[in-house]
């Protein structure tokens, strides 16, 4: 397997838009319902260097790779939210959890919709485009499926 430069350029792009908005969106509508943690820690950011795991998100997915891995998997750092600290815990939870979720959702849609301007693109950038809108496509829905799988985790995410 021979990764090229253009091969990195078509998936970094859209795995990097789709989880900083997936953790940003989770420290977003956890502020707006009451609980600052997230913001406490500068986690409620579309800079991408504020998710990154550097296990998770570096290491374990080149390993993968290097590996020649049948699949890869990789995380980002976990937006902390104290749900005690929402106006309305039970459900507050719920929407906060939801969030990262459903902003991969529109990000998918997004991306779809775009295919549409493909033919108002230059021919020379039309395929990295197109590659790059279809990676956002399958990347976006991986990760709101894979996200609505119930995994307990800490009351403190």
């Amino acid at each position: 397997m021979n990764i090229t430069l253009y091969d990195v350029s078509v998936w970094v792009l859209p795995l990097v838009i789709a989880i900083t908005f997936h953790e940003a969106a989770h420290g977003f509508v956890a502020r707006y319902l009451g609980d600052n943690t997230a913001s406490e820690f500068g986690r409620v950011s579309f800079n991408p260097l504020r998710h990154i795991d550097p296990f998770g998100t570096l290491v374990m997915p080149a390993i993968l790779l290097l590996s020649h891995s049948p699949f890869l998997f990789g995380y980002a750092k976990p937006v902390p939210v104290n749900f005690r600290a929402l106006r309305n815990p039970r459900i507050g939870m719920v929407w906060v959890a939801l969030a990262g979720p459903a902003t991969n959702i529109a990000l998918a849609l997004a991306a779809a919709s775009a295919f549409h301007f493909l033919a108002y693109v230059p021919a020379s950038a039309a395929q990295w485009l197109a590659d790059n809108l279809k990676n956002a496509l399958v990347i976006n829905v991986v990760l709101a499926v894979f996200n609505m799988l119930p995994i307990p985790s800490s009351p403190l995410m």
